[in-house]
């Protein structure tokens, strides 16, 4: 079966201060959707930004806007988010777990776990798609696939193929065999974010991802429309 590709720029590596041209630069190039890293410096050791953030890019463009929280306590700011204007929700499944050993306390990264608590984490997708909102579940690299019981309820799963927390990371090859795994047991948006460019979408899309989250690769690119001809043509390519 030959998926559509979808390229999601992530806004981490965007030029904030002038916000409203790196969008039209993201429209130009034929991006499908906008990516955006919220981070609290909790669950991974970095703070970027929130729900006003979200508030400014709304007006600024018709593309479907994708909020990642990557925060401690992702129930406390649905809404927040929802209201902001966004049309994806991902939150982590890291989130509704017990913690491993290495993973708990201030200023232990990444976080990981092995299982779920699918009742809790199963009620916040349900409020995700009250409000008519799409949600996606997030599965850091060292995170096993604890998500199968759940996959029935989400429209999405992000994939990890860095350690959350900042930008410009190398791809974990390891996570290759991950998207498999998931594609074997899953229909739906199987998106991949962290180290995605030239070299390596063509794996991870080769494996079964459709949705590609590209941060530097598109916006340090000197002909973005390009790179995002490049990802959208590997289905066809493969």
């Amino acid at each position: 079966m030959t998926r559509k590709i979808k390229v999601s720029a992530s806004i981490l590596c965007a030029d904030l201060s002038n916000l409203k041209d790196e969008i039209k630069k993201c429209e130009d190039a034929g991006v499908d959707g906008l990516h955006v890293d919220v981070m609290d410096g909790h669950f991974v050791p970095n703070i970027t930004m929130g729900p006003v953030i979200v508030e400014a890019l709304r007006p600024l463009t018709k593309l479907p806007i994708e909020t990642h929280l990557m925060i401690e306590h992702p129930w406390l700011y649905i809404e927040n988010f929802i209201d902001a204007g966004s049309d994806i929700v991902s939150i982590h499944a890291e989130c509704y777990g017990r913690l491993r050993a290495s993973s708990r306390g201030i200023g232990k990264f990444p976080k990981e776990v092995d299982r779920l608590y699918g009742d809790d984490i199963r009620k916040d997708i349900k409020r995700i798609k009250q409000h008519r909102k799409k949600a996606f579940v997030v599965v850091n690299p060292g995170t096993p696939l604890c998500i199968h019981d759940i996959l029935a309820d989400v429209d999405g799963v992000l994939l990890m193929s860095v350690n959350p927390g900042f930008a410009k990371q190398k791809f974990i090859p390891a996570v290759t065999a991950k998207i498999r795994e998931l594609r074997a047991d899953f229909k739906g948006d199987i998106e991949v974010d962290g180290g995605i460019n030239a070299a390596t979408a063509p794996e991870v899309v080769s494996a079964g991802a459709n949705i590609l989250a590209t941060a530097s690769y598109f916006f340090s690119s000197d002909k973005p429309r390009q790179a995002v001809k490049y990802l959208r043509n590997l289905s066809h390519t493969l």
